[in-house]
């Protein structure tokens, strides 16, 4: 037990994915093969600041509607590359060094500052392998404007959106025309469905730009996509091969696609709490589609993962049209909750928690950090 590998999970964060990062870290720590690998947990208070902390698994995880936090109440690190090793972290605290070596790094960060290259560069410049893509994927798979723009540059299939930077406070009559009505406004860098609003009326955007911008200053205007709403796994391997899971579809109940309406009229979307609290979606895995249009949508991921130069892992969410699949957007930390989709696809494809917690770890050793 001596020799086992020691993996940093690293969860909780400054970004309203929080309590997400939280549940995601139980899942992991609790599919962490034991005889392999020595677990090292780390939270991020809301507030930044990074605690060893002795949290059981079973404690990360949603009770009653009430959802996991990380509190300071273990002890504070102060982390620093070791200037003796490369490949090394420090975790300090005062002067007395508490966390000694790290072998390598699995962040379980949602959102900002974890899931947007932040927290790559860090380790990059440590020298600390970690798990999931690099500075670069991260970052560009964050920003909802430039993973459009990389994707069409490489000819996949998106949909149109305006962008909203600081200063601009609407959208203009030629956009609204382009547009159309519906369309849904959502933070430029963010995830989880949070703070993300449908709009059926121009009336209603200005109020819908300002909930957006309690969590981004930039802000995408997006036209709404009639289609089925599906996800797709992607995971390298360390021999270097890339393969695409089977794919899911996620359902309002009742309806035939994901983002409709229901009886009384009122909008319907998958949103934070239809994901994480309410337990109301349905999920088809795999999807009841046709095999050319799997086998398209499992190529399409793959294309788009490599568009990004992603490593390591990604999830790719479509909608399926009457024209054919069109890529969403590209989530280079997916989540890893029970309800998940990514851990359930690749369970369904034949690959089971443990096998794929065990997967990403052994390939991000295998890949190491630098330049590559």
């Amino acid at each position: 037990m001596t020799n086992r590998i020691r993996v940093a999970v690293v969860f909780g964060g400054r970004s309203n994915e929080h309590a997400v990062s939280c549940v995601s870290a139980g899942m992991v720590l609790t599919n962490l093969d034991p005889e392999r690998y020595e677990a090292v947990p780390i939270g991020i208070t809301r507030e930044g600041a990074w605690v060893l902390s002795g949290a059981d698994a079973r404690a990360l995880a949603i009770r009653e509607r009430a959802l996991p936090t990380v509190d300071s109440a273990g002890t504070v690190l102060t982390l620093a590359a070791d200037p003796s090793r490369s490949g090394a972290l420090v975790a300090l605290d005062g002067a007395e060094a508490v966390l000694g070596v790290v072998d390598v790094m699995f962040p379980v960060l949602h959102g900002p500052w974890g899931e947007d290259g932040t927290l790559q560069g860090l380790l990059e410049l440590a020298g600390v392998p970690y798990v999931g893509p690099g500075v670069l994927a991260s970052a560009t798979g964050m920003d909802k404007e430039f993973t459009k723009k990389l994707l069409a540059a490489e000819g996949l299939p998106v949909g149109t959106q305006v962008v909203l930077r600081p200063g601009t406070d609407s959208v203009s009559e030629a956009d609204r025309d382009r547009l159309g009505l519906p369309v849904f406004v959502k933070p430029a860098r963010g995830g989880s469905s949070i703070g993300i609003t449908k709009v059926e009326d121009w009336i209603d955007l200005d109020s819908a730009i300002a909930a957006a911008r309690l969590h981004d200053p930039k802000v995408i205007v997006e036209a709404a996509i009639v289609g089925r709403e599906v996800e797709c796994g992607v995971l390298e391997f360390p021999d270097g091969r890339v393969e695409a899971s089977v794919i899911a579809e996620i359902r309002m109940p009742g309806d035939d696609v994901s983002e409709s309406e229901t009886a009384s009229g009122a909008p319907q979307f998958y949103d934070f709490d239809t994901k994480y609290l309410d337990d109301v979606c349905e999920f088809d895995i795999p999807a009841k589609l046709n095999d050319d249009i799997s086998q398209q949508i499992r190529e399409l991921s793959v294309r788009a993962f490599r568009a990004l130069d992603c490593q390591g892992l990604a999830r790719v969410d479509f909608f399926v049209t009457e024209s054919g699949p069109v890529i969403n957007e590209i989530n280079t930390l997916p989540g890893f909750t029970s309800i998940s989709m990514y851990p359930r696809m690749w369970d369904a494809t034949g690959i089971d928690n443990r096998t794929l917690i065990t997967t990403l770890i052994e390939t991000a050793l295998t890949r190491g950090t630098g330049l590559r």
